[in-house]
């Protein structure tokens, strides 16, 4: 390569040096706070001492501790995971492709990954920003601290400090992305999953005035926070496991590899109290921390940000059925499912059979988890945005289903994402362990779901109606 393929941006912490390539420019591992070491893994973001030479943003950098998640049971999930932790402090970076710089200023988009709050990156495969690049905006994907060191509630620290990661984000792409020729004033917030739930708690909070014009939320929920006395019983068994009292005191000379190792050890905590019942059914053990749910204050308060909000027809068969487990359901299994997240499972049960009545009992029990994990919760924050005094309201539900695992993965949870980054033609997503099966997706599918979501950034309308509060509309994406 030459100069020529290169160029040179100066941020607010330094200048940094990215590549040119077929529809832009890429900057790669660019930090946007500090590194959070010792007892600064608990604390709020701390801004970022900068740097005077000319920083190489060219290659990948390192992600937050973490555990390895390749798979679900049969299931290869490397595009949604890989690389996995990959070693080092500075790891608080952004991800920016920038579109080539004729023109007016263009839409940003920042993208918050998902993975339980324990896993994941703005580093793997699917989260490549080419087609945005492509098509005029400048996207940003956000790492963001995870695990005990983003999300356990301490009493002398901060919670939801991977939250407050993504907010730090925030403000420094507010500052710094006109130098790379995006528009500070028309941002746009994105998440999927883990990453949708906490765009849910920021667009329900007063942080995002001034930061965020619109926003997506992809298979979030907004009633998935814990309660603080659901999270100290998270608390309590870190204590346990490390014999100690847990504070950022104590934690602080702990290594992350020791924090890391304990994540299996938090698996299936019962979080229930005799108020609430787990929001994630043990799927895993951290979420946001709240005495409101983000729904709630949302309907409050409101935003006056553009909401695209949906769901994923058969969201839980991702838990279900590379396990092996989906397919032999039983009505035991029903009323087991029910119960994590209903007081009358029984009762819960028969309305689903009632409303489903030609529904086998897998096809139920990936409904009922599908519904209590993520569905009805996403229902409950489009209400709430629609309802309140807010920006539009735009709902969709995916639709297309994979013929992986025998055809029982249908169009479970994280299946929105290769269409939504146009990145159908990843190999690692096709065979008899890829997400999208053995059968290629309707032509056009992708390119018609991930120009909703530039033209949303670009204008707040995907293409659709208007969610109204009553009856609202829900635009099926991937039918037939």
């Amino acid at each position: 390569m030459t100069s020529a393929d290169f160029t040179t941006v100066t941020t607010t912490h330094g200048p940094i040096r990215g590549r040119h390539d077929e529809h832009g420019t890429v900057f790669l591992n660019v930090p946007y706070a500090a590194p959070p070491t010792a007892r600064g893994r608990f604390t709020a973001p701390r801004p970022h001492s900068g740097w005077t030479e000319v920083r190489d943003a060219t290659r990948p950098g390192p992600t937050a501790p973490q555990p390895a998640r390749d798979s679900f049971g049969t299931l290869d999930m490397s595009p949604y995971f890989r690389p996995g932790w990959q070693r080092g402090d500075d790891y608080l970076t952004v991800n920016i492709w920038a579109p080539r710089r004729e023109g007016p200023p263009r839409p940003v988009m920042v993208f918050v990954h998902g993975g339980g709050f324990v896993a994941g990156s703005n580093r793997a495969p699917l989260y490549d920003g080419t087609a945005f690049a492509r098509d005029g905006v400048v996207l940003i994907t956000v790492n963001y601290r995870l695990g005990i060191p983003g999300f356990l509630h301490l009493s002398d620290a901060p919670d939801n400090r991977g939250m407050l990661d993504v907010l730090a984000a925030l403000r420094w792409v507010h500052d710094n992305i006109a130098r790379f020729g995006g528009d500070p004033g028309n941002l746009t917030l994105f998440g999927q999953s883990a990453g949708a739930i906490i765009v849910g708690g920021i667009l329900a909070g007063p942080a995002s005035s001034g930061l965020v014009r619109r926003a997506i939320i992809q298979s979030g929920s907004g009633t998935a926070a814990f309660t603080p006395e659901q999270a100290r019983v998270v608390t309590a068994a870190v204590g346990r496991e490390l014999e100690i009292e847990p504070s950022a005191e104590t934690l602080a000379d702990i290594p992350d590899a020791r924090l890391v190792g304990l994540l299996p050890h938090l698996t299936g905590l019962d979080l229930r109290t005799s108020t609430h019942h787990h929001p994630l059914a043990g799927v895993t053990p951290f979420s946001l921390v709240s005495e409101q749910q983000p729904a709630a204050a949302l309907a409050t308060r409101g935003s006056g940000i553009d909401l695209l909000i949906g769901s994923n027809l058969d969201e839980g068969s991702l838990y279900l059925a590379p396990l092996g487990v989906l397919a032999g359901s039983t009505e035991a299994d029903l009323l087991d499912t029910a119960a994590r997240f209903h007081p009358r499972p029984a009762d819960a049960v028969r309305d689903y059979q009632t409303k489903h009545p030609a529904a086998t009992n897998a096809e139920l029990r990936t409904l009922i988890l599908g519904d209590g994990l993520f569905g009805a919760g996403t229902r409950r924050m489009a209400a709430a945005h629609a309802s309140a005094a807010s920006g539009r309201t735009h709902c969709y539900e995916f639709l297309w289903r994979s013929d992986a695992i025998d055809g029982q993965l249908g169009a479970s949870h994280v299946m929105e994402l290769p269409f939504v980054f146009d990145r159908l033609s990843l190999p690692s997503l096709h065979g008899p362990r890829g997400l999208l099966g053995s059968t290629e997706p309707p032509a056009g599918l992708a390119d018609r779901i991930h120009r909703s979501w530039v033209r949303f950034a670009e204008t707040g309308s995907p293409g659709w109606p208007v969610h109204q509060p009553a009856g609202g509309h829900v635009e099926p994406l991937g039918a037939g």
